[in-house]
Order: structure tokens, then C-alpha cells, then sequence
């Protein structure tokens, strides 16, 4: 069995209504999907994190690195790969073209063994994962106070017991923002007569430390889960003084890569929730150790996941081996990311769609991935010069 070529398909789609965050606006989605096909017919799939029209080339660069290897040497690839560019190439674009490669040759691995990824890993601690709603980005018009709650609502009417409320932009209009949203969330469970869902924070950040530290102050006592990128990821002792200057719980590294990158977030004390993505970091392989590191660090972990369902079933393969940190009578579950906003190619790239119920979301149990890849979409939404994609 070796591998017989290495493909790069780079999809894009308009949005019928742009939204922005803390430092940049989306008028369009776009993915880069890997497709690694086999000498015995075997394909592959895997998704990269990041401007897509880049990504690719660094993937297709690959592929003679690649063609005539055995698929089922994960860890010798991997090294290749990074050993090759590791001058230029330790984090950002190259280590997310891996990723892709990486999480391909994982479901290669599977459909070969003709079991799912999960079981590959070491076995299914879990099979239902549940969800938290990513949304709640700011439109050209009307006030967020009004439409973000509006927003949040939906999610909670549709099963979701979590929501992350994306800020970084003025403190004090975030700080109104926040409040509203989770007076609406209060309420909602009023009339449900169950408990109050759960509220994180992302400022992509947006904020500096002065400015950080002030809206966690602000909203210390609202029982808030995380608040995610206070500040630019670039500087972790500002990470270290924001987790030291307001109570709630920091998050980030979404935009770390590989085990040494987390290595320096680990013994800094830097977050008290890492956020790898699967699609950037390093794929499965690179997830896993991180994964791994994070438990032995007693840091908590919760893969970051924005793109297609490519990705969504990597993640959550990854989350159905995670080991409950600690091991208790009634443990904590690990939470999936699931991205509500517009994004024509997310499920259209599946011929059976992931969705959660009532905020709930089954980890794939067929071979590999466990998902099937619809061409037609691939065809429809091929970018014509390159696609463009925003980070989340």
C-alpha cells in the first residue's frame, strides 16, 4: 500500500450577510481540503486551518515527499514533513498544511483497518460529545444588544446548554453586551425551570492587558466558563498577567502549533484552557500529545474548530479519546466547538451532515473519519482564483 498522489482542493462561497469580530470582517468561507489517494483505491481526507489558497500550495509542495510512501507510517511522515521545513516552517501556514496531510493519513489508517479513527487512538472513551454554540458576530447594521440576544436565544431554543459570545471590541459596549446576554440566558432558563446554560467569551483578541483585565473584573461574578484570547497571542506573559489580574478562567492557543509551542504555554502557566485546533496544530498525531501534555499539566482541553465538516469529524474523534481530567464519580465532559454562523461548504462537503441534537453531537463510527465526501460540492464550490479564508 503506498501513497499515489496528494491533491489540494481549495473551496469558497459567498456570505449572503458579511460579519466581523474584534479585528477583521468575512464577505465569504473558504476551506482547503486534502485528499490523499492510494495505490489500492484508498482516499483520505483531511482539512487545513488558514488562508486557503496558501495552505494549498504548501500541501501540493508535498506531494513528492510524500507519493510512494506508506500511508500507515503517520509518525515517520510527520517528521518528514516538519524536519524538511523546520527552518521556516516550525508554526503558522507550513504546520497547518501538515495538519491536513496528517489528519488524511489517520483516515486512510482507519478505512485500511476498517474501523474508525477513535478506535485507532485507543478507544472510544465516550460517544456523544456535547456542543457549544460559536456565533454572535457583529453585523453592518442594528444593535448587537438586540440581535446577539436574539442570536443566543435561537441557540438555547435548539438544545444548546453553552454559547460563546464573541467581544474585543469597546470594553464598555462589551461589558453592556455581556450583561445583556446573560440576563436573556437567566431568563430562559426561568422559564425552562432547568439551570442557567453556560457563557464564554471571546475577544480574538481585541483587548490589551489593562483592557482585558477590566472586562474580567467587570463580569467576574457572573459565573462565566472562559474568556478566550483576551489578548494577542504573540505574548504570553500577557496572557500570565490577565489570568493574574481577573478572576475568570483564561483560554486560548488556537493559533499555537505543535507540542513545543504548548510546551511554552504549559510551563509558563500561561492559560488555564488550552484551544489547539486539530486542522493547525498538527493534525491528529500532534493533537494527541498536546492532549496529553495538557493532562499532565492539569491544563484543561478544548479543541478549537472552524471550518467544514472535515475538520468537525476530526475534532471530534479526537474528543472521544480524551481522558476525563481527573478521573472522578461524576466527571467533566469535554465540550466540541460548533460553529452556527453562514458557511455554505461546511455540511455540503458530507453526504450525511454532522449536526448536533439538543446540543448533543455523535462521534462518527464508521471507518476512518467516518464521514463520506460529496464531489459535487467539491466541483461547485472550487474557488476559480484561490480561495480566502478568515481564522476564527
Amino acid at each position: 500500500m503506498k501513497i499515489k498522489s496528494v491533491e489540494a482542493h481549495v473551496l469558497e462561497a459567498p456570505l449572503s450577510q458579511p460579519f466581523s469580530w474584534s479585528f477583521n470582517r468575512a464577505e465569504s468561507r473558504a476551506a482547503c481540503l486534502v485528499e490523499i489517494t492510494c495505490s489500492d483505491g484508498t482516499i483520505g481526507w483531511g482539512e487545513c486551518y488558514g488562508p486557503a489558497a496558501l495552505t494549498a500550495v504548501i500541501v501540493r509542495a508535498f506531494a513528492p515527499l510524500l507519493v510512494g510512501a506508506d500511508p500507515r507510517t503517520r509518525d515517520a511522515l510527520w517528521a518528514k514533513l516538519y524536519n524538511q521545513t523546520r527552518d521556516t516552517g516550525q508554526k503558522g501556514l507550513t504546520v497547518c498544511a501538515i495538519s491536513g496531510v496528517d489528519i488524511a493519513l489517520w483516515d486512510i489508517a482507519g478505512k485500511h483497518y476498517g474501523v474508525p479513527i477513535h478506535e485507532l487512538m485507543g478507544g472510544p472513551v465516550r460517544r456523544k460529545v456535547e456542543a457549544y454554540a460559536t456565533g454572535t458576530y457583529r453585523r453592518d447594521e442594528g444593535d448587537p444588544r438586540d440581535y446577539v440576544v436574539e442570536e443566543v436565544r435561537g441557540h438555547l431554543n435548539q438544545g444548546f446548554k453553552a454559547v460563546k459570545l464573541k467581544i474585543g471590541r469597546q470594553p464598555a459596549d462589551d461589558i453592556a453586551l455581556i450583561k445583556a446576554v446573560h440576563e436573556a440566558m437567566a431568563q430562559h432558563a426561568g422559564r425552562q425551570g432547568e439551570a442557567p446554560a453556560r457563557l464564554m467569551l471571546d475577544a480574538n483578541h481585541g483587548y490589551d492587558i489593562i483592557e482585558a483585565i477590566k472586562v474580567g473584573r467587570a463580569v467576574g461574578d457572573l459565573n462565566i466558563d472562559w474568556f478566550e484570547e483576551p489578548v494577542v497571542p504573540d505574548n504570553l506573559e500577557a496572557y500570565v498577567e490577565v489570568r493574574r489580574g481577573q478572576p475568570i478562567p483564561v483560554a486560548g492557543g488556537e493559533t499555537d502549533y505543535t507540542r513545543w509551542g504548548f510546551r511554552e504555554i504549559f510551563t509558563r502557566r500561561a492559560m488555564d484552557i488550552v484551544q489547539p485546533d486539530t486542522c493547525a496544530a498538527g493534525g491528529l498525531s500532534e493533537a494527541k500529545k498536546i492532549a496529553d501534555m495538557a493532562a499532565a499539566f492539569e491544563v484543561r482541553y478544548v479543541p478549537h474548530v472552524w471550518g467544514t465538516g472535515v475538520g468537525l469529524a476530526a475534532a471530534l474523534h479526537l474528543l472521544a479519546v480524551l481522558p476525563y481530567q481527573p478521573l472522578r464519580y461524576e466527571p467533566r465532559e469535554p465540550l466540541l466547538e460548533f460553529d452556527r454562523t453562514e458557511h455554505p461548504i461546511r455540511q455540503a462537503v458530507l453526504r450525511m451532515p454532522i449536526e448536533p441534537s439538543q446540543g448533543l453531537v455523535d462521534v462518527p463510527s464508521g471507518p476512518g473519519l467516518g464521514i463520506d465526501i460529496n464531489r459535487e460540492a467539491l466541483t461547485r464550490f472550487a474557488a476559480g482564483r484561490g480561495g480566502v479564508s478568515t481564522r476564527q
